[in-house]
């Protein structure tokens, strides 16, 4: 499973404001069931671990799931994904309150600081098509959001390389199995340590600090 990249390095950006570190909890606006009446984004960039980590830190956030999106099998295993069986990402619901976090700030997040939006074939070593970026619009206000900030990185060359994120009408999403739900937050309570994956993006931003680059 990959390391999510922090914000910076391929995005050529300043570091992430919301670093994760081994003290990492999430938001305090994150719930422990789905509520009724808000709206939900739904993104797939890698290991569903390593983005639905990174979007529990965001204030306005009110519930995650770890799942599968995009493909044609209905209720797939994370075995039928994995061996390529569904043409499904592995993909994570986002639960957002507007008032506090828009869609706009949430597809941001996601491209700059959530993962790698210029690696096509995966993320990180994770390769194949389950971990290839995409942004499932649930509308046609989300679907216009999604390519014109696309339209607006690439004109203003946001990114060293070209975007490979794909904006993929949504159909489906299936809950991923319990043991993949909020899984570093489960690693830490039952190891009484952070994931390596958390750990190692700590140990590069140390390193930059005392190094002193960007």
């Amino acid at each position: 499973l990959g390391i999510v990249s922090i914000a910076t390095g391929w995005s050529g950006q300043s570091l992430s404001e919301i670093i994760t570190t081994p003290d990492y909890k999430p938001s305090a606006t994150i719930l422990d069931h789905k509520p009724e009446g808000y709206p939900v984004a739904v993104f797939a960039g890698g290991c569903f671990w390593c983005v639905e980590s990174e979007f529990r830190r965001i204030d306005g956030v009110l519930f995650t799931r770890s799942g599968y999106a995009g493909g044609a099998e209905k209720n797939p295993t994370y075995e039928q994904v994995s061996s390529h069986e569904t043409g499904h990402r592995e993909a994570v619901e986002v639960v957002f309150d507007p008032k506090k976090v828009s869609y706009r700030d949430l597809v941001n997040y996601f491209m700059t600081q959530a993962h790698d939006p210029t690696q096509a074939d995966g993320q990180g070593p994770d390769i194949g098509l389950q971990y290839t970026s995409a942004i499932f619009p649930l509308d046609d206000a989300q679907k216009k959001i999604a390519n014109d900030m696309i339209a607006e990185y690439t004109a203003t060359k946001r990114f060293k390389n070209p975007i490979a994120t794909k904006v993929i009408p949504f159909t489906n999403f299936y809950a991923a199995e319990d043991y993949h739900q909020e899984y570093y937050e489960k690693y830490e309570a039952k190891n009484g340590q952070p994931h390596m994956n958390i750990w190692l993006k700590q140990q590069k931003e140390n390193a930059r600090k005392i190094l002193g680059t960007p």
